[in-house]
């Protein structure tokens, strides 16, 4: 049975936790995560189940997600990677392995950035670092729909704008991820303060990932069919990275955590323990172009 511990932390009053389970011999250091705009601390199954016999497993419920206070009026990015840098003063950890994926990794990068000798890897995912004309127009779509109050279309926008759509490339299970990626969305119109605030930070672009970073191991990921963050994107971002890699997962879109979810854990785990990675089978080679697939 794994140690489980829940820190209760505040920032300026807002209340926010975290989620630590505990190896008592680990091969590396801590690995933290930190998901999409709406992903808290236990929606990492497959992660925990890969990770936790290597290393202690770190995730966040951080202002706004789960149980914790909402992100105070006028609070975004800054506040949240606040929260991210509470959390490691609190874990107490010398160095950590960080993962970031969407929204997450924006989160992830701001961190390294303010804290490299803190940072021992840095494993970033599905990184939001251009905004197409499309995305846009998706969001003014789905604000729409919410304004009038039809969640419904709301979380089909949300959901398609999302996944890879193109029936020329093959995503396993597409339709039942459509499916859930809808209800997800559709949950959160309903449940979710300012829930466009949140969609907009996780789907658009921010100048956070400007400024580029060195001293830091990382490896920048996505889904092989990612028409948010395609490919050819993310192997720009990844250059601004001194020193890092990139890969691309096969039959995946932007919800490659999901779609792929064994692989993306176990890629996890061979880069935070120095394995190779490049010739497992789920990595493509090379990444295809981009979808020409719209949003709407």
């Amino acid at each position: 049975m794994r140690e489980e511990v829940i820190r209760p932390l505040t920032l300026g009053g807002t209340r926010f936790s975290y989620r630590l389970l505990r190896h008592p011999g680990p091969r590396t250091e801590p690995v933290v995560v930190l998901g999409g705009g709406f992903q808290g601390s236990r929606g990492w199954p497959h992660m925990e189940d890969r990770i936790t016999p290597v290393a202690d497993f770190v995730t966040a419920d951080l202002p706004g997600v789960g149980a914790s206070d909402s992100l105070p009026p006028g609070a975004g990015t800054e506040f949240a990677g606040a929260a991210v840098d509470r959390i490691l003063d609190d874990l107490g950890a010398p160095r950590v392995n960080l993962f970031g994926y969407s929204y997450g990794a924006e989160l992830a990068f701001g961190c390294a950035q303010r804290n490299p000798h803190r940072i021992a890897r840095l494993m970033l995912g599905g990184v939001v670092s251009h905004t197409s004309s499309a995305q846009r127009e998706s969001l003014r779509l789905a604000a729409g729909h919410l304004a009038k109050g039809d969640t419904e279309n709301f979380a089909a926008v949300a959901a398609r704008m999302q996944l890879c759509l193109d029936e020329d490339r093959h995503i396993p299970r597409r339709s039942l991820v459509y499916r859930y990626v809808k209800r997800s969305m559709l949950h959160v119109a309903v449940h979710v303060p300012d829930v466009l605030d949140y969609l907009q930070r996780s789907l658009i672009s921010s100048p956070s990932f400007d400024g580029g970073l060195s001293g830091v191991p990382a490896l920048v990921f996505t889904g092989e069919h990612d028409s948010i963050t395609t490919p050819d994107r993310q192997r720009t971002f990844a250059a601004t990275i001194r020193g890092s890699r990139f890969a691309a997962i096969k039959d995946s879109d932007h919800w490659v955590v999901l779609e792929r979810a064994a692989d993306v854990a176990d890629l996890t785990v061979r880069f935070f323990t120095d394995q190779p990675w490049d010739a497992a089978p789920y990595v493509a080679h090379p990444p295809p172009a981009p979808s020409n697939v719209t949003f709407g």
